[in-house]
């Protein structure tokens, strides 16, 4: 009896470690611009993003490179866990310098991004699709003005 419930307990931990481990996420993502849609619309839209999601301890390195429409450049960072705790977003390009996300499964997540000492907040899910070529950001909350703003942001996974 002892050895069932000890052969158990290792089924149910590896199995667990498993799923929890799995992050679709993780690979080269960019942009589909024409999917992507801001209410309201940005003065300063994006014109190109690349994102590049790489493994961390319990969580993602995430790299953003891209342009706006007025030339400046999008290049920011940040280093996250899956347990909910905020950490810094640095570079440049960024509407946001702090994020937290929380890992539901190996396709979903959800975010809470916002600018210290300023109004903007948002809190987000992202969804990656069945077949993994599509991520998917739906974003809520209030710009830098206090005003409400909503964010549906598709990528193509390279």
């Amino acid at each position: 009896m002892r050895r069932i419930v000890t052969r158990l307990i290792v089924t149910i931990a590896i199995t667990a470690i498993g799923i929890f481990a799995a992050d679709n996420s993780l690979g080269t993502w960019k942009r589909n611009i024409e999917k992507t849609k801001y209410k309201p619309a940005l003065t300063n839209p994006i014109t190109s993003m690349t994102m590049v999601r790489e493994a961390s301890d319990g969580g993602v390195k995430v790299t953003a490179t891209g342009e706006r429409k007025d030339g400046s450049p999008i290049n920011y960072s940040y280093t996250v866990k899956y347990d909910g705790t905020e950490s810094p977003v640095t570079g440049s390009g960024s509407a946001f310098d702090s994020i937290a996300v929380k890992q539901i499964d190996a396709n979903t997540f959800t975010s809470e991004i916002k600018k210290s000492g300023g109004k903007y907040h948002a809190t987000g899910r992202v969804v990656i699709s069945k077949d993994g070529k599509t991520m998917t950001l739906t974003n809520k909350g209030t710009d830098a003005d206090g005003k409400p703003m909503s964010a549906t942001i598709v990528s193509d996974k390279q």
